[in-house]
């Protein structure tokens, strides 16, 4: 069974193998979850990766990722050596009467993807509304794409 691609619109880039390992795994962690209701690649802790875009525009790297309930003071943001990690809880509410089905996530969650060199990480920021976190990551001035006059 094969899976729909999806390219960004606009003209090709350079090719990346990190970015297309990461597509990789999650086609896989959503394949293994539509099959089995549990993704394939967990982390050693048990955590799971929740959903996310990344996208690029000409000054920054966007990375939104599906956290429907997390409350702020339960996500840590930290990039290291080009490697963006976002990690947090999600706690199990207490259920009042018999509980008849379960089907949200509960518990850790990780996810990790590998920005380009050229991201200025004192300038990264993060935004968390209706279920959605934001995280900017702006280029630096030597990454971001120029254009150069013609001389004579």
């Amino acid at each position: 069974m094969t899976l729909p691609v999806r390219r960004p619109p606009g003209p090709a880039g350079r090719w990346d193998p990190f970015r297309e390992l990461d597509d990789l795994h999650q086609r896989m962690n959503q394949l293994m979850s539509s099959v089995f209701g549990a993704p394939l690649f967990d982390g050693a802790d048990g955590a799971w990766t929740p959903l996310a875009d990344v996208s690029e525009t000409s000054d920054a790297y966007i990375v939104e990722i599906d956290l429907p309930g997390v409350k702020r003071d339960d996500i840590d943001i930290q990039f290291s050596n080009g490697v963006l990690t976002i990690s947090g809880q999600i706690k199990e509410k207490e259920a009042a009467g018999w509980q008849r089905s379960r089907m949200r996530r509960t518990g850790r969650f990780e996810y990790r993807t590998t920005l380009p060199q050229g991201v200025d990480a004192e300038k990264i920021s993060a935004e968390l509304a209706d279920g959605v976190l934001t995280v900017r990551a702006p280029k630096s001035e030597t990454a971001r794409p120029r254009r150069i006059p013609i001389t004579s």
